[in-house]
């Protein structure tokens, strides 16, 4: 039976530190809603009402348009080996680019990945796990090396000049404020 709380308890803490991948919800107020999902070790408990994730550069960035219009995001977590649960962090983000003084505190408690653009940091208001029964069990076989690979190969000035070709603006039309 799902189960509402104000706050991540440890245990559930534990369990979003064992997941590798996990699903960021957004939606601006009008438009598509985005769901995207993350990996890596991207993502941190910073306490019981904190997370932040750092996004990476991908194909669009609508999580960052979405949150400077409406900083409502949903995180999911689904277990896929083990006992079956789904958590859902509930709450209010932020999206923070180097330029921002927030993000020189916040990037150390990552290691360097090539080709971040925010870092994401969400104050959550409600903690809502439910069953999961019906989530298939799935094995984890490793991280894909895409992504950092094509990264390492655009070099720093090719990733910017991506960002101002693919990144600026969500599949709407909305600002990302990327290179702002």
């Amino acid at each position: 039976m799902g189960q509402k709380y104000t706050e991540i308890s440890e245990n559930l803490m534990n369990f979003i530190q064992r997941q590798k991948i996990f699903f960021v919800g957004t939606a601006a107020c009008d438009g598509r809603v985005n769901i995207s999902p993350k990996g890596m070790d991207t993502l941190r408990v910073l306490g019981k009402n904190r997370v932040v994730w750092l996004n990476l550069t991908g194909s669009g960035n609508e999580t960052a348009a979405h949150l400077f219009e409406n900083d409502r995001m949903t995180i999911m977590f689904c277990a896929f080996e083990g006992d079956p649960m789904i958590l859902r962090l509930y709450g209010h983000a932020k999206a923070f680019h180097p330029r921002d003084p927030e993000w020189q505190e916040l990037i150390q408690l990552f290691s360097p990945v090539a080709g971040s653009r925010q870092i994401i940091d969400m104050a959550v208001d409600l903690v809502h796990t439910s069953c999961g029964a019906a989530v298939p069990y799935f094995d984890f076989n490793g991280e894909r090396e895409q992504l950092k690979q094509w990264v390492e190969n655009k070099g720093d000035e090719g990733i910017r000049k991506y960002w101002e070709e693919k990144n600026q603006v969500s599949i709407d039309g909305k600002p990302t404020k990327i290179l702002e």
